[in-house]
């Protein structure tokens, strides 16, 4: 059931806030709010993956795009130090025949994901990795 929520701002940053919904892509305030309040709450507890505790349990995607190679195979699964869940690749994305992308489901002590992330960043043909941090959660969901 929904709950309604106010908060109060100053005169400039009520004359740019649906500006700013907008161009962040939202057409429905509450779920702007939501977001950027969950969003921030994320990065002011667990912090950026570079900048978590070593020891830090983390979960999420490393998103890879890549140029694609005769032999161009990026190995993730061989590891003890991250636990892989899922591996998806997708090629010839977009209008480009030689971008493709994996999106990497991994797990893991945030100093061994760093690993495999500066791993990732220096192979040879890759031209971007992103890692994209589970949502939080307060309890276990199932």
């Amino acid at each position: 059931m929904s709950q309604i929520i106010s908060f109060s701002a100053d005169k400039d940053f009520a004359a740019i806030f649906d500006n700013l919904i907008q161009k962040s892509g939202y057409t429905n305030r509450s779920r702007f709010i939501r977001d950027a309040a969950l969003f921030f709450a994320e990065i002011q507890q667990k912090g950026d993956l570079m900048d978590m505790d070593d020891k830090a349990i983390v979960e999420g995607h490393l998103v890879v795009h890549y140029q694609h190679g005769a032999e161009q195979k990026l190995m993730v699964t061989r590891t003890d130090s991250v636990e892989v869940a899922a591996y998806h690749h997708s090629s010839r994305l977009g209008h480009s025949c030689h971008l493709c992308v994996d999106v990497i489901h991994v797990k893991g002590d945030a100093v061994n994901v760093r690993a495999v992330f500066e791993q990732l960043k220096n192979t040879h043909n890759v031209d971007k990795v992103v890692f994209v941090s589970a949502p939080m959660r307060e309890e276990d969901c199932c």
